[in-house]
C-alpha cells in the first residue's frame, strides 16, 4: 500500500512537473524580439533564449538534425538566430531562414570571445552568440551561405580536389620508393602515369610497385569524370564562366569555381572587394604613426585563393599572353628583392579577382591590352 502511494506521488509530481514545463515554452515562444544563441556540435547543439531586455529564459540542447533543429525552433515565432560557420552551418542556417527566422552566422575566426575564452563550453558560448547578436549583429563578423545548388555544384569541384591531392601523395610515393632503390620513373605529368612506366624497372620492383601504379590510373580515370561533369555544369547552368575564360589562364576550372564560391556578384558594391573577400588583400596593424608592412589576410575561400594563385603563375610565365595585367606584374617583379617575384604574384591573382568580378557584371568583351591602347591613343 505504501509502495503504490508513492508510485502515485512520483507520477503526479512528474506530471506536474512537465505541464509546467511545457506552460513556460509556451509562455517563451508568445514573447516577440526573442534572440537565440545556436552553438552547433556535429551530434547534440546547444541554445540560449533570450528575451527583450536580454535575460535568459531558456537554455536547452537538440540533437543536430534537421528533425531537432524543426522541433526546437518551428513553434517559435519569427526570431533573430545566431550561429557560428562550421560543417553544418550551410545547411542549418537555410532551414531556420526557410521557418521564417532571421539567421546571422557569425565568422569563427572574428568571435574572440568565444574562440580565445579561458571559459570555453558549448553552453556558455550559445549564450556569448546570443548576447553578441542581440547587441550588435556587426560584433559577429556575419557571412551569408551560398545557395544549396551552388554547394552541390562546389561538392563536385571538392571531391575532384580530393583526389587530385590523394593522386599526388601516391605518384610522390612511386617516385621515392623507386628512388630508393637506385632506379627512377621517367619523367611526365601526374596525368600520364600508368603501370606501363614500370616496364623500365628491375621485375621484383615492377612487381611491387603494380598495385600502386594501377590505383593512380584509376584515380586518373575518376579525376577525368569529374573534369566532364565540371565542364557540364559550366556549360549547361554557368554560361557566365565563358565571360571569365575569356582571360587566358583561367580556364573552367577557375572559371568555374569562382562564380560557385561568390554565388551572388551583386554582394559586393565593387569590383576591388572582391580581392578583399578572397583574402588577397594585406593585413592592416596600423596605430599611431606606425604602418607596418603586413602580409596577406588568406581570409575567405582558401581553395579558390590557391586556384586564382595558379593562374597568376601561368600569366606572369613563359606561356602568358601580352596584356596589361601581365606587365603590370612584370613591372611589380623587377622592383628586386628576394620576394619581388612572390608579391607580384599574390597582387596579380588579387587583380585577376578584381577583373573576373567586372567581367562577369559587366559582361564586356575582355581586352587584354586596353589600358596600353589608351596611352598610344593619347600619345598620338
Amino acid at each position: 500500500m505504501i509502495d503504490a502511494l508513492k508510485a502515485q506521488w512520483k507520477g503526479d509530481r512528474l506530471m506536474k512537473k512537465n505541464s509546467t514545463m511545457a506552460t513556460s515554452r509556451d509562455k517563451i515562444f508568445k514573447q516577440p524580439k526573442l534572440t537565440i544563441g545556436l552553438d552547433l556540435g556535429d551530434r547534440t547543439s546547444h541554445y540560449c533564449i533570450l528575451d527583450e531586455a536580454g535575460n535568459v529564459i531558456l537554455e536547452d540542447s537538440l540533437p543536430t538534425t534537421p528533425k531537432g533543429i524543426r522541433q526546437a525552433f518551428g513553434r517559435i515565432p519569427r526570431s533573430r538566430i545566431a550561429l557560428e560557420t562550421g560543417t553544418h552551418s550551410p545547411w542549418v542556417s537555410r532551414q531556420l531562414t526557410e521557418m521564417g527566422h532571421e539567421v546571422i552566422v557569425a565568422h569563427a575566426r572574428n568571435v574572440r570571445l568565444i574562440g580565445e575564452s579561458s571559459r570555453k563550453d558549448d553552453q556558455l558560448d550559445a549564450r556569448t552568440l546570443a548576447r553578441l547578436a542581440r547587441i550588435d549583429p556587426g560584433l559577429l563578423g556575419p557571412v551569408r551561405h551560398r545557395s544549396a545548388q551552388a554547394q552541390i555544384h562546389l561538392t563536385v569541384i571538392r571531391a575532384r580536389a580530393a583526389l587530385v591531392g590523394t593522386r599526388t601523395a601516391l605518384v610522390n610515393a612511386a617516385r621515392g620508393l623507386t628512388k630508393s632503390y637506385g632506379q627512377r620513373l621517367r619523367k611526365c605529368g601526374s596525368g600520364q602515369i600508368n603501370r606501363e612506366m614500370a616496364k623500365g624497372l628491375s621485375p621484383e620492383l615492377r612487381e611491387a610497385l603494380d598495385p600502386l601504379l594501377g590505383e593512380i590510373e584509376s584515380l586518373n580515370e575518376r579525376i577525368a569524370e569529374y573534369d566532364r561533369r565540371i565542364e557540364q555544369i559550366a556549360t549547361q547552368v554557368h554560361p557566365e564562366v565563358a565571360r571569365l575564360k575569356q582571360v587566358k589562364g583561367v580556364g573552367t576550372l577557375i572559371a568555374l569555381t569562382y562564380v560557385l564560391t561568390l554565388d551572388d556578384p551583386q554582394r559586393f558594391r565593387r569590383s576591388r572587394d572582391a580581392g578583399c573577400f578572397l583574402g588577397l588583400r594585406p593585413g592592416r596593424r596600423n596605430s599611431g604613426q606606425s604602418e607596418p608592412q603586413l602580409h596577406i589576410s588568406k581570409e575567405g575561400d582558401r581553395y579558390l585563393r590557391t586556384l586564382l594563385v595558379q593562374g597568376a603563375h601561368y600569366i606572369l610565365g613563359p606561356f602568358g599572353q601580352d596584356s596589361d595585367l601581365r606587365r603590370w606584374g612584370l613591372k611589380l617583379a623587377e622592383r628586386g628583392g628576394k620576394n619581388a617575384k612572390k608579391r607580384a604574384v599574390i597582387a596579380v591573382a588579387r587583380k585577376l579577382a578584381v577583373l573576373l568580378h567586372k567581367l562577369w557584371v559587366s559582361g564586356e568583351v575582355y581586352e587584354p591590352l586596353r589600358n596600353s591602347h589608351k596611352v598610344v591613343s593619347a600619345v598620338a
